[in-house]
């Protein structure tokens, strides 16, 4: 009865357009009404929920990108990558893949890389020559890196979200608890690599086959721009260098072990602030008082949800919703690669109609047991977890990095929609090798750490 209560109540709330924290907020107090528990425990469920010390990363990680976003350091990028492959078929498509993730790597946010990267690329690359679902789609999804990047505040909420889950790892024969956030930074870095390599492929192959850029009256262009020479790359490079330091210091601090992901990501407000108003010298102090505007009110509605998603997963423990997820899913197939596909499409679909936050908040401790039962540990889980909500975010009917990039560009979502598909098969190559290769994303942390990292 109190699971039938929640699900009717939650997909209601949702199909009459109430936002997703308060529709879970609701659902929630529906079933304690229905199961006669107190509502003073969803009070207390949502503010012990919230009460983690190392959720301060999250506002600080948010605050870092967004002074990164009004300080300028988005134009010092722009000019290094394109530099370094602007003169190429298809050059400034591909400078904005270097630009947008090498940006997403200090912002942490994909929504922010769009707005900064895109801001300053689409109308270039617009002017240059290349049509406007091309630079969009080049921008929205290049800038999906930011998802998995050191500074990602995402990372802490999955963290969170998996820090309740638990099993034996399938095929291992060890107990597996929750995940550090320290090693999902890490694991992060490989898949970003990757990614920014099929999506600078995807960008020359789109670009080459249509003749990007082209002439105004539409032709071919065959003057492509001249190579900047290597002293202009390499000077770009190191005035750009101050931007990108930021995550270098989050990574050296926590391989020090001199401080953990919250005091790193402290660490990393306080340069921030130090490099926009000493160093460039491009902040002021309307430009600050707007970036902590954006940054309370984005951790606001983040805390919010963590708040809620407690509440809801406190209902999901208590009517074992998890286990019976996992027994109805193992019906279907016991083989694990066809487990982790559907657990890979169902994630999808969910991320097209759901916010990140709230995706990872009530899908980990649905999914995360039953991956651990079939072989996949929480951290890999985590990249695949991540690299599935990232791509809803560029996915009607709840795309934002799209809605953005769309408005910056000009152009419907349809016609956008209309040349995707190369950009969509980049995204889902790299989510094959990370959901069957768990080494892929493995890797790093495990050699760092010294020992086996799932």
């Amino acid at each position: 009865m109190a699971l039938t209560v929640l699900c009717i109540t939650f997909t209601l709330f949702l199909m009459l357009g109430i936002p997703v924290a308060f529709s879970i907020a609701l659902s929630c107090l529906a079933t304690y009404w229905t199961e006669g528990f107190p509502l003073e425990l969803a009070y207390q469920n949502m503010i012990s929920g919230m009460n983690v010390f190392s959720f301060l990363a999250i506002p600080f990680f948010i605050f870092s990108g967004e002074l990164m976003l009004h300080g300028g350091v988005a134009d010092k990028i722009v000019t290094f990558a394109r530099n370094l492959v602007g003169h190429w078929r298809g050059g400034l498509g591909m400078a904005n893949v270097v630009a947008c993730t090498i940006f997403g790597g200090v912002s942490g946010s994909p929504v922010a890389d769009v707005s900064a990267m895109g801001g300053v690329m689409i109308p270039i690359m617009k002017k240059e020559g290349y049509s406007a679902d091309y630079a969009v789609n080049v921008t929205t999804h290049a800038a999906l890196a930011g998802a998995l990047m050191p500074t990602s505040h995402n990372l802490i909420i999955y963290a969170f979200a998996a820090s309740s889950s638990s099993g034996m790892l399938g095929g291992h024969n060890i107990m597996i608890k929750g995940a550090s956030i320290g090693e999902l930074m890490f694991a992060g870095l490989l898949p970003v690599i990757v990614l920014m390599i099929c999506m600078l492929y995807a960008a020359y192959w789109v670009a080459k086959k249509n003749g990007f850029p082209r002439n105004p009256d539409g032709s071919r262009s065959t003057k492509l721009d001249p190579f900047a020479g290597w002293h202009a790359v390499l000077t770009s490079f190191v005035a750009a260098i101050p931007g990108m330091f930021v995550v270098i210091i989050i990574l050296g601090c926590i391989i020090a072990g001199v401080t953990t992901a919250t005091e790193a990501a402290g660490i990393a407000v306080t340069y921030t602030l130090f490099l926009t108003f000493v160093g460039y010298r491009t902040m002021n102090w309307a430009k600050l008082m707007k970036a902590a505007a954006k940054a309370s009110k984005t951790t606001g509605v983040i805390l919010l949800l963590i708040g809620v998603s407690t509440m809801f997963q406190y209902i999901m423990a208590i009517l074992e919703v998890p286990d019976k997820t996992a027994d109805l899913m193992l019906t279907a197939t016991t083989n694990p690669y066809i487990m982790f596909f559907l657990i890979n499409l169902i994630l999808f679909l969910l991320g097209t109609f759901m916010d990140m936050a709230a995706t990872i908040l009530i899908c980990t401790p649905l999914f995360l047991p039953l991956a651990i039962q079939m072989g996949m540990g929480p951290v890999q889980f985590g990249m695949v977890m991540l690299l599935n909500c990232a791509l809803g975010l560029n996915t009607p009917p709840v795309g934002t990095t799209q809605f953005v990039g769309c408005a910056i560009g000009g152009i419907s979502i349809e016609q956008v929609m209309k040349t995707i598909l190369p950009f969509y098969g980049a995204l889902f190559a790299v989510m094959a090798v990370v959901t069957y290769f768990p080494w892929f994303s493995l890797w790093i942390p495990t050699m760092l750490k010294g020992a086996p990292v799932y």
